[in-house]
């Protein structure tokens, strides 16, 4: 299989979020619609996407972003067929050309994680790990809020949800194991940061 002819998985995500950005002001609504509401994986890699990031120094934005990723890495635990989110998550907004200008900085994550991503140890992506994977990420997502003022933990946490949403999307094994090594090396930041360890 050529470059060309290797799928895209996340590529292919970046570039709908990039379409769908074009626009002076972007709700986070208009970033999750173009997937449809039983699109469960590009879903969650949307707010993981965005955390990692540079738009993850806006004030507050860690929090919306981990809110939407637990909200929907639980609905996928309790295996719903429609992707549901609160509203008030859903009118955030974000200004276009800022955004635009963070998903171009993605280009170069999501060609690495496409070029590099392939089926092996898939048993670390069926069940019953599946189901594993899909809790560490809603946990990730609900930590975010109390990390707001920790630096890059809530991007450490958003890189972990990514790897394991890949891990997901391409029943790649060695992407669960990286996505959990993240999230070991986001929980030592903080405990750094307070002098824990």
């Amino acid at each position: 299989m050529t470059a060309q002819d290797r799928p895209r998985p996340v590529g292919e995500i970046v570039d709908r979020l990039s379409l769908a950005a074009d626009r002076e002001r972007v709700p986070l609504r208009a970033l999750l619609e173009v997937f449809g509401e039983s699109s469960f994986l590009p879903a969650l890699m949307v707010p993981a996407l965005l955390v990692v990031s540079p738009l993850s120094g806006i004030p507050l934005f860690s929090t919306v972003c981990g809110l939407s990723i637990a909200f929907i890495a639980a609905q996928m635990l309790v295996s719903r067929d429609h992707l549901w989110l609160p509203d008030i998550l859903l009118r955030q907004q974000m200004d276009g050309p800022v955004a635009r200008k963070a998903l171009g900085k993605l280009r170069h994550v999501s060609d690495w994680i496409d070029a590099h991503s392939r089926r092996r140890f898939r048993v670390l992506t069926s069940a019953p790990f599946r189901k594993w994977l899909q809790l560490l990420c809603f946990l990730c997502g609900a930590v975010m809020p109390f990390l707001e003022l920790v630096p890059f933990s809530s991007s450490l946490l958003g890189g972990a949800v990514l790897l394991l949403a890949t891990a997901l999307l391409a029943r790649d094994g060695l992407f669960a194991l990286l996505g959990s090594l993240a999230i070991c090396l986001a929980i030592f930041v903080p405990l750094s940061v307070l002098g824990i360890v």
